[in-house]
């Protein structure tokens, strides 16, 4: 997700159709990747700050470590801006490695039981960390769906601070160099070993995925039974959950990816009956409203934003769609607008060139800076609107954190 500068909200929009927006050149710079204002820790390594910079992989095998066999080493940067190594953890008496990420609706379900099992044995010798494996290259849009962050470092970071992870979080995104020798299956994937750093116990953290229904017993079981010195029972269990995204996956992101660029881009009139059936929403899905304009800088800068949610949530229950504020005649320079964003939504533009009798249709309670956007419940019922830029971070949390969409299966 792409990170931008607030830009200062346009002024009224109808005195802005000849000038059209003109945001200050202090805030008119493009937008990097979405942080929501923390300060981003950059792990160090011998003086070098570290720098996220995944990279494709030849495709190969990865077999998953057997049980009885040593744990191989690792030196990975953590979101506490660290570098991480096995060694680190030597004087633990069981070493628990749960491979997890951000974006994966199983491991979410799991998170709170990972920071519970954490805090449960954090003073009976047993130290808990997760590693991230995959490889932002090869996760798609579509994979998104009950998520509001990716699997980026600095998307970790954000995570690791929204829930207070109390274990290390360690990103093995650029090369997987530490995961291809643990070779995880899914997310989440643990693995127990004892104080030789042998592994004992492999598979999932317990059999029931929904949150409050269970509380990694299985995974509790195997380290209870190391630290009394006995053998550990079902010492291999599957697991569940959403598969590794090993670095050569990218060709099939860049084909899903290049059909979305390709979907035709279409645009029609809308008047003031059609815009208030939009705003009823008669259908069983959240609906985004953007109202935007070709002369609109922050309007042009903030779309992709709009067709990123579209491509996340597009499959549950969530559309986005845009009306264009420019006048009827530049219906043809609003669609190569639509057209350079790929916006392969329902795209309309106003039927009218009196500006105030679109602002009165949207909302009456609507100044007429541009951008707009409201995001409408089933019946009509508005849960979010916003005059001038958006938060894209508070948007898409709002978005799965709706009882429509939601985190887990």
């Amino acid at each position: 997700m792409k990170d931008f500068k607030q830009f200062i909200p346009c002024l009224l929009l109808v005195f802005l159709i000849q000038a059209g927006c003109n945001p200050s050149s202090e805030n008119n710079d493009a937008k990097d990747k979405d942080t929501t204002a923390i300060t981003v820790v950059a792990a160090e390594k011998d003086g070098a700050v570290f720098t996220a910079n995944p990279q494709p992989v030849p495709e190969q095998p990865v077999p998953t470590l057997e049980i009885g066999s040593k744990a191989p080493d690792f030196n990975l940067p953590g979101v506490d801006g660290k570098y991480h190594s096995l060694n680190e953890y030597s004087v633990a008496d069981v070493l628990v490695i749960i491979f997890s990420c951000n974006h994966c609706p199983t491991a979410q379900a799991y998170e709170d039981r990972m920071i519970a099992l954490s805090n449960d044995y954090k003073d009976k010798g047993v130290q808990v960390v997760v590693i991230s494996p995959n490889s932002p290259l090869s996760l798609l849009y579509d994979e998104l769906g009950y998520s509001d962050l990716g699997d980026t470092y600095d998307e970790m970071i954000i995570r690791a601070r929204d829930k207070n992870y109390n274990f290390p979080y360690l990103y093995d995104g650029d090369t997987h160099t530490a995961s291809m020798k643990y070779g995880p299956v899914a997310t989440p994937h643990a693995y127990v070993f004892d104080k030789e750093r042998i592994l004992r116990y492999l598979g999932r953290l317990d059999a029931s995925e929904k949150p409050g229904s269970a509380n990694a017993e299985d995974l509790r079981a195997a380290i209870d039974a190391m630290l009394e010195g006995r053998e550990v029972k079902n010492a291999q269990t599957k697991t569940f959950g959403c598969s590794v995204k090993w670095a050569w996956k990218d060709e099939w992101k860049k084909k899903i990816y290049a059909d979305w660029d390709a979907t035709p881009v279409t645009i029609e009139e809308i008047d003031e009956a059609g815009i208030a059936e939009l705003l009823s929403n008669d259908t069983e899905n959240l609906r985004l409203i953007n109202v935007w304009a070709t002369w609109c800088g922050p309007c042009l800068i903030e779309y992709p934003e709009f067709i990123e949610m579209q491509r996340m949530y597009g499959q549950r229950s969530f559309e986005f769609i845009s009306i264009s504020a420019d006048n009827p005649d530049a219906k043809d320079k609003a669609l190569k607008a639509l057209q350079k964003k790929h916006s392969a939504v329902k795209n309309y533009i106003f039927s009218k060139e009196d500006k105030y009798a679109l602002i009165e249709a949207v909302d009456p309670d609507w100044n007429g800076a541009l951008p707009y956007t409201v995001l409408i419940e089933p019946g009509g019922n508005r849960i979010y609107s916003k005059q001038s830029t958006i938060d894209p971070l508070e948007l898409r949390r709002l978005i799965v954190d709706h009882e429509l969409i939601g985190r887990y299966y």
